[in-house]
C-alpha cells in the first residue's frame, strides 16, 4: 500500500489499512461509515464492537468545491499538533481526544462524539438560537485565545509557521475573492491582508465556525483545527461572525434573535479574553475581518450553500459600501449590515 492509494472513503482500503498497521485486530468487525459535509479531508467513521468509535480524516490535496484550491496534505501533521495543545488550553471536554497520526498517508484519528449529537450549524439554519449556547462557544473562543497569550513564550513558537492560515484562509477568502470584486481589492483586503500578516498576538484557530461545534448535552466540542496558527485573535471573531450574519441574511424571521446572538458573541468575547495586552484596536479588526469574511462567502472559493444567487448579490452589494467607509464597533457593524439586507 503506497501512500496514493489508500482512499478511506473506500472502506476495504480501510480496513486492509488498520488491520496492517496493528490498529485493529484481525478479529474485530468494524464498519466505515463516510461522513458528508467537509471539503478538504476525507473524513470517515469507524465503529468498533468495543465501542470506542473513531473518526479517521485524511486531508486533500485539492479541495472539493467548484474553482480549483489546493493545499498541501501535510497539514494534517498541525492540526494534530493543534489537538494537544488545544486539550491543554480549552475547556475540559472540548477537544475530542486524538488517538494516532499517520503522516505517511496524510491522516488522524480522533475519538468520536458519541451520539446523539447536534452540529449547531443546523440548528442555527433551523431558527433556533439560544444564547445560551452563544455564551458558551465566546467563553470556549475567549478562553483559548486567552489561555494562549498568557503561555505565549511555549506556543507562539510552535505554531509560528502560517502556510496553511495563507493557503485555505488569505489567498481563497481575501485574494482570489479581491480577483472576483476589484472595487473590495487594493483599499481593502490587501491592506487587512497585509495587516494580518504582521499580527502574532495568540493561537488562531481559523476556523471557528458552527459549522465546527457540536453539541452533546451541555457540552460544546470545537472540531477542524488544521488553520491553527500563531497570529490575530481578531481573524477568528469575524470569521465567526459573518456565519452569524449570513445567517441572519438568509433568516428574515430569524433576524433579530441572530443579531441579538452577535452582540452577546461580542461581548461576551471580551469578557473571556479578560485583560490581555493586545485589546487596542482588537474591535476595529474583528470588524475588517467580518465584512472580508461576508464578502468572501459569496464571492470567495467557498461560497456559503445556503444563500442562493439572490443572497448571495445582495450581500456583496451590502458589504462594498461599508468596506468603502469601515465602522468602527461590532454594534455599528450589525446594524449597518442587516439594515442593508
Amino acid at each position: 500500500m503506497t501512500t496514493d492509494s489508500l482512499d478511506i472513503e473506500h472502506p476495504g482500503e480501510l480496513e486492509a489499512y488498520l488491520l496492517q498497521t496493528g490498529r485493529v485486530g484481525p478479529e474485530e468487525k468494524i464498519a466505515v461509515l463516510p461522513l458528508a459535509g467537509g471539503v478538504s479531508n476525507r473524513t470517515v467513521l469507524v465503529r468498533r464492537p468495543c465501542g470506542e468509535d473513531w473518526v479517521v480524516k485524511q486531508a486533500l490535496p485539492k479541495l472539493r468545491v467548484a474553482t480549483d484550491w489546493f493545499s498541501d496534505p501535510s497539514r494534517v501533521e498541525r492540526e494534530a499538533v493543534g489537538m494537544r495543545w488545544l486539550a491543554e488550553l480549552a475547556p475540559r471536554r472540548s477537544i475530542p481526544h486524538l488517538i494516532f497520526e499517520d503522516p505517511g498517508f496524510h491522516l488522524l484519528a480522533m475519538e468520536a462524539v458519541p451520539t446523539p449529537h447536534e452540529n449547531w450549524k443546523h440548528l442555527l439554519l433551523a431558527g433556533q438560537i439560544d444564547l445560551n449556547r452563544v455564551r458558551q462557544f465566546a467563553w470556549l473562543l475567549g478562553t483559548i485565545h486567552r489561555r494562549a497569550w498568557q503561555r505565549r513564550d511555549e506556543i507562539a513558537l510552535v505554531f509560528a509557521e502560517r502556510r496553511f492560515f495563507e493557503s485555505l484562509r488569505l489567498e481563497p477568502y481575501y485574494a482570489f475573492t479581491a480577483t472576483q470584486v476589484p472595487a473590495a481589492a487594493a483599499a481593502f483586503l490587501q491592506i487587512l491582508t497585509d495587516q494580518t500578516r504582521r499580527i502574532g498576538d495568540t493561537l488562531v484557530h481559523g476556523d471557528y465556525s458552527p459549522k465546527n461545534i457540536l453539541l452533546r448535552g451541555p457540552e460544546m466540542v470545537l472540531l477542524d483545527h488544521e488553520v491553527i496558527h500563531w497570529g490575530d485573535p481578531a481573524f477568528d471573531v469575524g470569521f465567526s461572525m459573518a456565519h452569524f450574519l449570513s445567517k441572519a441574511h438568509r433568516l428574515a424571521g430569524a433576524r433579530r434573535a441572530l443579531a441579538d446572538a452577535c452582540r452577546r458573541y461580542w461581548r461576551e468575547y471580551v469578557q473571556a479574553i479578560g485583560p490581555v495586552g493586545w485589546l487596542d484596536g482588537l474591535e476595529r479588526r474583528a470588524v475588517r475581518h467580518t465584512l472580508a469574511c461576508l464578502l468572501a462567502r459569496v464571492a470567495g472559493r467557498s461560497p456559503l450553500e445556503y444563500l442562493d444567487d439572490m443572497l448571495r448579490i445582495r450581500q456583496r452589494e451590502a458589504v462594498l459600501p461599508l468596506m468603502g467607509h469601515p465602522v468602527s464597533t461590532v454594534d455599528d457593524l450589525i446594524d449597518s449590515f442587516l439594515s442593508r439586507v
